[in-house]
């Protein structure tokens, strides 16, 4: 268990997922939801680059950067544990078992607000909500720690 707890975070933070590979990897996240004091779930497309990464070498890292003054990054442990995410072809579920939480904030400075953003597409924004409740759902269950 990580000696500082993840903080919470809004719903759709945009969040930076960071792989190994020949060369590090990182790549914005929408879907990043706390699941426990040392726990996230997200959804990855199942033929994204970072998958298949993660698969390879577990260990990564997820910088969270929130309004009210939530910066840190979450080390930890990566798996699989939905392939396919519950009702959703092409969508894997994933944990991150978090290790440490890297706190990045100082005194001199806050984080006023995170990225905004917003979906473009009806299709695009209906999924989502689908994504989100599947890991909803996931957050819920007893799904083994690694």
């Amino acid at each position: 268990m990580a000696e500082e707890p993840l903080p919470d975070w809004p719903p759709g933070t945009v969040t930076i997922l960071a792989t190994a590979g020949p060369e590090p990897y990182a790549i914005p996240i929408s879907t990043a939801v706390r699941a426990g004091a040392d726990r996230v779930l997200l959804a990855l497309g199942a033929e994204r680059g970072s998958l298949s990464r993660l698969r390879e070498r577990e260990r990564v890292a997820l910088t969270i950067l929130a309004g009210g003054d939530v910066a840190c990054t979450a080390h930890g442990v990566a798996r699989v544990v939905a392939d396919p995410l519950e009702g959703l072809d092409g969508v894997v579920g994933v944990a991150i078992d978090v290790e440490r939480v890297q706190s990045h904030r100082r005194p001199t400075f806050a984080i006023d607000a995170a990225v905004g953003w917003h979906w473009t597409h009806d299709a695009a924004r209906e999924r989502d909500a689908c994504v989100r409740a599947a890991l909803a759902a996931l957050a819920r269950s007893d799904t083994p720690r690694v």
